[in-house]
């Protein structure tokens, strides 16, 4: 599973300049194998901190984006989604130190930075909301 993250957030990043929103929510949908429609990944296009405002980070928009559809998938209320999310976001941000992109973002925001610097946090948020999702959906 590492090695996929790893290998698809790489191809999703520098062969499409897929955001990080859009890659989260590509990369778990296709770790558990559920067809996602197009304009729902269109609208995660400007999830990416707000559109770079340095807002909520889109690796957790992405994965929240995606327990709303799996969830739905399985069955659950809404108030369980919703508990879901929330029970997601607060484990990130324990596990990452925050929810926001300007400080999760290894050098926060300036005109000179690399593209794609957040590989590396990808994969692992990816990773981390994967292995997450997997085991609320089985409670």
């Amino acid at each position: 599973m590492k090695e996929y993250i790893t290998k698809r957030v790489h191809k999703l990043y520098w062969e499409e300049d897929i955001n990080c929103a859009r890659t989260s929510l590509i990369c778990l949908s296709e770790l558990f194998e559920i067809d996602i429609e197009q304009q729902t990944i269109w609208s995660a296009v400007g999830l990416h901190g707000a559109g770079g405002y340095r807002a909520q980070c889109g690796l957790v928009e992405g994965a929240l984006m995606f327990i709303g559809i799996y969830f739905h998938m399985l069955g659950r209320s809404e108030a369980e989604i919703v508990s879901a999310c929330f029970d997601l976001a607060s484990a990130f941000e324990k596990n990452f130190g925050s929810l926001r992109c300007l400080e999760l973002r290894p050098t926060g925001f300036s005109e000179n930075d690399p593209p794609h610097m957040c590989e590396d946090l990808t994969c692992r948020a990816i990773g981390f909301a994967y292995q997450y999702i997997l085991g609320i959906a089985k409670q």
